[in-house]
């Protein structure tokens, strides 16, 4: 396949996890403490008897300098409790291995450890909570703060909140999603948006990072091909799908099209093992957070392997082109304790064969696939733009199958003319000839 074959084929198929956290932050109420605060506006305005020493703005350095070196001086909890509801969502890839909706990804993107979602949640909580009192600090001191100011104060309530008054997590609650493509005509790029069940799964890195979800109440859905489990060499062509972070979240792309998957390509740079032995893909394809899970295709389109890991650079980020891939030999463990058999459904076999015959500008033959696949599922993937394109090119004569059987049988006609007359002419040869004969 080419590039443009491969992913026309296997993106209906690709699929957005999102994993969505819930709960509710409690933190004790506090309160400035008016004694110690008034004593130290009064030790600052003894300070300055003149009122010429301090400007306006250079005492308010003083207090909340005051009040960050000493917050337990100044702050008081009270009986109250402020109830922060939070959420927090975190996005990855995956892809149909069934027409009836299993599923498989990373397993990272579903199983969190409790520690980092607390820790999550508690800075989510604490930017909301910390926003919120500075305003109100804001208001009731009828000023503004400086960028300085405001990053002094943060440092100070992070104090408070880490020693002072801890912030509690209750009603813990995750609901995994698939997100993919609902191929509607008006809505090209509308996702359909379905909870899942976690149906088997293995362990984060360096675990076995694999696991199989299941939606209900589908069928007929685009599926991805999956590949034999004989390693890629190193070497050949790949195409990565996925929904990397820094496209899906930027503020200048539609969050209509978020859901289109991002192909990228590459080759396999080597074959390693992780440090528990199995198998792991080298490839130099860029992927970024987001990309997890994601199908890793050969040039047949197969899927070889699944996005899962990259290199940290010593500055914390992501090394660009050394990253890696779980191959389907470690997937295919999975789907057979699961007893699941992956197929490439008829579906999707009927539609790459008309996208094949489409890029062939046979035109005629792809419409008539197309709409055979309508017929099965109206809502497939791109299917609008096949459909309407196919049409438009035959209203202009651009089927060039068409055009070659009439071409064939405009040459098969002229062969048959030429026979016609070369027979006829001979005819007529010979009866000259016969007449030019002399009589006996």
């Amino acid at each position: 396949m080419t590039a443009v074959q491969n992913y026309a084929v296997n993106r209906p198929g690709v699929v957005m996890i999102k994993t969505v956290f819930s709960a509710d932050v409690y933190v004790n109420k506090m309160k400035i403490d008016t004694r110690n605060f008034n004593h130290l506006l009064d030790s600052i305005q003894k300070t300055d008897t003149s009122g010429a020493i301090y400007t306006a703005e250079e005492k308010l350095d003083i207090v909340l300098k005051e009040i960050n070196n000493n917050p337990a001086r100044f702050f008081k909890a009270t009986l109250d409790y402020i109830r922060q509801p939070e959420e927090i969502t975190g996005t990855g890839t995956g892809f149909f291995i069934t027409n009836d909706g299993y599923v498989a990804t990373n397993c990272h993107l579903i199983d969190r450890e409790p520690s980092y979602i607390r820790r999550q949640f508690i800075l989510s909580a604490f930017q909301q909570i910390t926003d919120a009192n500075i305003e109100a600090l804001e208001s009731s001191w009828a000023t503004r703060f400086t960028e300085q100011q405001r990053n002094l104060l943060y440092n100070t309530y992070a104090s408070v909140y880490s020693k002072l008054f801890s912030m509690v997590l209750y009603g813990l609650r995750k609901d995994i999603y698939v997100v993919f493509s609902s191929g509607n005509k008006d809505e090209e790029s509308a996702g359909i948006k379905k909870p899942v069940s976690v149906v088997v799964k293995g362990e984060p890195m360096p675990g076995k990072d694999i696991a199989i979800l299941k939606i209900d109440g589908e069928m007929n859905l685009p599926t991805l091909k999956i590949a034999s489990n004989q390693l890629p060499r190193v070497g050949e062509h790949l195409f990565v799908y996925g929904y990397p972070g820094p496209v899906t979240n930027n503020d200048f792309v539609s969050l209509e099209s978020a859901i289109e998957p991002t192909l990228t390509t590459g080759i396999v740079s080597a074959i390693k093992k992780s440090i528990n032995g199995w198998p792991l893909i080298q490839m130099d394809a860029n992927i970024n957070h987001g990309s997890s899970g994601g199908p890793v295709c050969n040039e047949k389109g197969e899927v070889v392997g699944l996005t899962t890991f990259g290199s940290i650079e010593n500055t914390g980020g992501l090394a660009a082109g050394l990253n890696f891939a779980i191959p389907v030999e470690i997937l295919s463990e999975y789907l057979d304790t699961a007893d699941i058999r992956p197929v490439f459904s008829k579906t999707s076999a009927l539609f790459a064969d008309a996208v094949d015959a489409f890029e062939k500008e046979y035109y005629r033959k792809a419409l008539n696939k197309f709409e055979e696949v309508k017929r099965v599922n109206s809502h497939y993937p791109g299917l609008a733009y096949y459909l309407d394109t196919c049409k438009a090119s035959i209203r202009k004569g651009g089927d060039k199958e068409f055009t070659q059987v009439r071409n064939d049988l405009l040459s098969i006609s002229t062969i048959l003319l030429l026979i016609v007359l070369l027979y006829t002419l001979l005819k007529k040869r010979r009866m000259i000839w016969k007449q030019s004969q002399p009589k006996v």
